[in-house]
């Protein structure tokens, strides 16, 4: 002990733990409850100047008493000590869960999974989402409504205002660019909605239309590459709040952000890019010029040919990707013939919820 907090050698480190962590994190049943595992205090219940009073090790447990109150408790020496990574492992947002890609070929690796092999055993195609950003399911049925099915084996779905469900193909008075038969830049999907739908899916129904393919590109690395080449840049991206807007069909949206989202470490953790609803404020006119030459910076790497992963989605296909790393992009299509995905909008956080669950079995 010193200074009435607690120091532990481990593999050739030194390791001190605060008195006051070590009280809060007490897994004895006097405080947490036994069957959820909540805290059954709160921070005032804690004396301000609690400290350890005494400290040992056996058999691979940490057991303290603390002063004052006499509290007693026990930790797992290796859960105590692996705390630090365990944190890692949960964040799966940030740049630090990721295998960045800002080559296409480095992706083009990746195998489409077939719709059997994935309800036998989801855990690798989600995992794939989390790692890569996305993951193409083969021969799901192509049926009206089968999208969210497919959301639902592991998480809920986003309503939106488009609903549970929306068609892409295209509609004689479109309401967004994505219904009409135009070539669409590579972006990201609602950066106007706060909290923004995190996962996007598009299944397709039908596709004989010429042109259409499909485009990806890892935003993540691009903002990565971005911070490596031109760091002024990254940091004018990442401070700089533009506005996101949407309004139609009765729908008045917007949100404030950075192009470039970071953690409270300073980590890569979401990109907003659509250049279709994106306002740039007024502001002083040198914060406008760098904040220009900053974005045409980052538009370069995730418009560069060899960073799009480039593939035509056919019936029974079905595109599972990371909405705040993976921007998509379609070449333009003719609508003879037809072309038409049936999409719909969840969150990570069940798919992560669920990918941990499996793992852990």
């Amino acid at each position: 002990m010193i200074d009435g907090d607690v120091r532990l050698t481990a593999g050739g480190r030194v390791v001190e733990i605060p008195a006051i962590w070590l009280r809060d994190t007490a897994p004895d049943a006097d405080s947490r409850d036994v069957l959820s595992g909540q805290r059954l205090f709160n921070i005032l219940d804690l004396p301000a100047d609690i400290r350890v009073e005494e400290a040992a090790v056996a058999d691979d447990r940490l057991r303290v008493r603390f002063t004052p109150g006499g509290h007693q408790t026990s930790f797992d020496l290796h859960v105590l000590l692996g705390e630090a990574d365990r944190v890692a492992d949960l964040d799966l947002r940030s740049e630090r869960a990721k295998r960045l890609w800002s080559d296409a070929a480095d992706a083009e690796t990746l195998a489409p999974v077939k719709w059997e092999s994935y309800l036998e055993n989801p855990a690798p195609a989600l995992r794939q989402v989390v790692e890569w950003g996305f993951v193409l399911l083969q021969g799901v049925p192509a049926q009206a409504g089968q999208v969210t099915q497919v959301a639902e084996t592991f998480g809920y779905v986003r309503e939106t205002n488009y609903g549970r469900i929306f068609d892409v193909r295209v509609e004689p008075n479109p309401v967004n660019l994505a219904f009409t038969g135009l070539a669409i830049t590579p972006h990201t999907d609602n950066p106007y909605r706060e909290p923004v739908p995190t996962l996007q899916l598009l299944l397709c129904l039908h596709n004989a239309a010429e042109g259409g393919d499909s485009g990806m590109v890892d935003g993540f690395a691009a903002a990565a590459e971005l911070r490596e080449t031109d760091r002024a840049a990254f940091d004018v991206l990442t401070s700089t709040p533009v506005t996101y807007r949407y309004h139609g069909d009765g729908t008045r949206l917007a949100a404030v952000v950075p192009l470039i989202g970071l953690d409270a470490e300073q980590r890569i953790r979401e990109i907003r890019f659509n250049n279709r609803s994106m306002e740039v404020p007024p502001a002083d006119p040198a914060r406008v010029r760098a904040f220009y030459t900053a974005y045409r910076s980052f538009a370069e790497l995730l418009y560069k040919p060899q960073a799009q992963l480039n593939f035509r989605l056919d019936t029974g296909d079905c595109l599972i990707f990371d909405n705040t790393r993976a921007l998509h992009a379609r070449t333009a299509f003719a609508a003879a013939g037809g072309r038409h995905l049936q999409g719909t909008y969840a969150d990570l956080d069940g798919l992560n919820s669920t990918l941990r669950r499996l793992e852990e079995r």
